[in-house]
């Protein structure tokens, strides 16, 4: 049996194979600016029009002969394209026994070769260049090559033809995908020859024309340039710089479903419009604080707010600014409603800085909010000793008791006393015997019910002296214990005065007794010998 390469089967079967395989080897594409070159295979038919019949139109005349052709396109504008079309056509026409011309007929092997210019009506102004249905016209010039053989009705005869082919037609365009489309098409050949059918008419110049119907696929070929790689080429690509793997519309720019200005992958809040600064989130109460992140989203506008987006409060009192009307007041400060440091005892002293913050009304206070002193209350006072004695006078009695009711009266008070010797003696003698002065003075006061925490007493020995050394009133003066009342808690007036000094307290406390520079036998002998002090 004899294989018919041109059967309907065969080249319905070769050309979606051949369209099939190249597809999946150039990754092909609808034909467009980026995919410019196109390749096309179909089935086709024939029919004959002459002096010797007609089958226009009338497919089963004689019976069908299927041909195929191919074509390569390239694509020229939205409008135009330019195609090299090639056509082989088996065809058989007989006369059938019409009086025209009994028992003509032939039989041709033709090929039609074209190179056609195309228009398009899908080229953006008619129909969307990617739209389903494309229709299409064309026209050009080529070669008509054939052999044919039969019976013109009066002879017969075998010819080799090769003469010019003008053509046109129309084609109508499904696109099945974005790779491949199904051509329909009518072609009109008009080859200047009549030697297709050998019949010459001296009263008819019109020369044998044909009509090829045909149904095929088109495939294009090439890929475009995608810089971004988000597969919209660069031509039609409104945003060609976007980041690998990001979702992109039909315009190549990153989506943006919600549709605040800001692409999904840069949107912490895609499905909510939002603002740019606050990455596409929206901020009900416009803090400049994201709705998600706001503790407190119903803000009035204006308000200055902290990174929660609660109003601010600057000094951390608890109070907002925009009701505090004391917006700086210090750490730790315990304040009102209105952000104010509390005063307690209502002396114009906050609490925060009054060191004394339950004086009774009405009493006067200092700049640190507690009883003020009067100036002679204040002041220095002092008790003089006899030489080498650290007992007290009774005459002393009397400003001890003075000092006493002074520190009962102002409770927030502590008393510094200070001991001092003459010049007379060894240095660590005066130095015990200055100890023992004040510690004289501080007994008296601790019965008196002063709390021993409210007393600090020292000695400085000989190394601070009131006076001169050189004069019996001089030394009289210098042998003396100071006292000076001062707000507890605040520097020791004797240590403003003359420096550090280990107080009787701290001795006691590590087990010691009172700077001494000689042992109690010696301390006798010297006694008597030294000079009244």
């Amino acid at each position: 049996m004899k294989l018919n390469l041109f059967s309907p089967r065969a080249l319905a079967s070769g050309a979606v194979l051949t369209a099939a395989s190249l597809g999946a080897s150039f990754g092909a594409q609808a034909q467009s600016a980026d995919h410019k070159t196109a390749i096309s295979g179909n089935v086709s038919v024939l029919q004959y029009r002459g002096e010797i019949g007609n089958d226009w139109w009338n497919l089963g005349r004689d019976g069908l002969r299927f041909g195929g052709g191919a074509a390569i396109t390239r694509y020229l504008s939205p409008s135009f394209d330019v195609s090299l079309m090639g056509n082989y056509q088996l065809y058989r026409f007989s006369n059938n026994g019409q009086p025209a011309a009994q028992n003509s007929g032939f039989s041709v092997k033709s090929g039609f070769a074209d190179l056609a210019l195309k228009l398009k009506l899908n080229n953006g102004k008619i129909l969307k260049e990617d739209a389903f249905i494309q229709p299409a016209i064309f026209g050009g010039v080529g070669m008509y090559l054939a052999h044919s053989v039969g019976n013109n009705g009066t002879n017969r005869f075998d010819n080799a033809i090769g003469r010019p082919d003008f053509m046109g037609g129309a084609l109508l365009r499904f696109r099945l995908s974005p790779a491949l489309a199904l051509d329909v098409q009518t072609a009109y050949h008009y080859p200047l020859t009549e030697r297709t059918d050998n019949v010459y008419s001296a009263t008819d110049n019109r020369y044998d024309d044909f009509l090829v119907h045909s149904v095929g696929l088109t495939l294009a070929l090439g890929k475009a340039k995608d810089t971004d790689g988000d597969g919209v080429p660069d031509r039609k690509d409104k945003c060609p710089d976007t980041p690998t793997g990001v979702k992109v519309d039909e315009n190549g720019c990153p989506v943006d479903t919600d549709g605040d200005g800001v692409a999904d992958y840069q949107d912490k809040c895609p499905d909510v419009k939002g603002l740019a600064a606050l990455q596409g989130c929206p901020d009900a109460d416009g803090d400049g604080v994201a709705d998600g992140d706001d503790k407190c989203p119903n803000t009035p506008a204006g308000t200055k707010v902290d990174a929660t987006g609660c109003p601010l409060d600057a000094d951390g009192d608890g109070v907002s600014d925009d009701k505090d009307k004391c917006p700086d007041t210090p750490a730790g400060a315990k304040v009102d409603e209105n952000g104010c440091p509390i005063d307690s005892d209502g002396d114009g002293i906050s609490d925060d800085k009054d060191k004394c913050p339950n004086t009774p009304a009405g009493t006067k206070v200092n700049a640190n909010g507690c009883p003020a002193m009067s100036d002679e209350q204040k002041a220095t006072k002092f008790i003089q000793f006899e030489y080498n004695r650290a007992r007290l006078m009774k005459v002393s009695n009397a400003r001890l008791d003075q000092i006493a009711q002074t520190l009962t009266e102002f409770p927030d008070y502590s008393l510094s006393l200070a001991g001092h010797t003459d010049s007379k003696g060894t240095e660590g003698y005066n130095l015990r015997l200055s100890y023992d002065r004040a510690a004289a003075a501080r007994d008296y006061l601790l019965k008196k019910g002063v709390p021993a925490e409210r007393i600090e007493a020292r000695g400085y020995g000989k190394t601070k002296p009131l006076d001169t050394s050189k004069t019996a009133a001089g030394r009289a003066k210098n042998r003396r214990v100071e006292f000076d009342p001062y707000l507890t808690g605040e520097t020791n007036p004797a240590e403003t005065k003359y420096g550090p000094a280990p107080t009787i307290a701290q001795l006691k406390a590590e087990g010691k007794t009172a700077p001494d520079g000689a042992t109690p036998a010696r301390k006798k002998a010297r006694a008597r010998k030294s000079s009244r002090k």
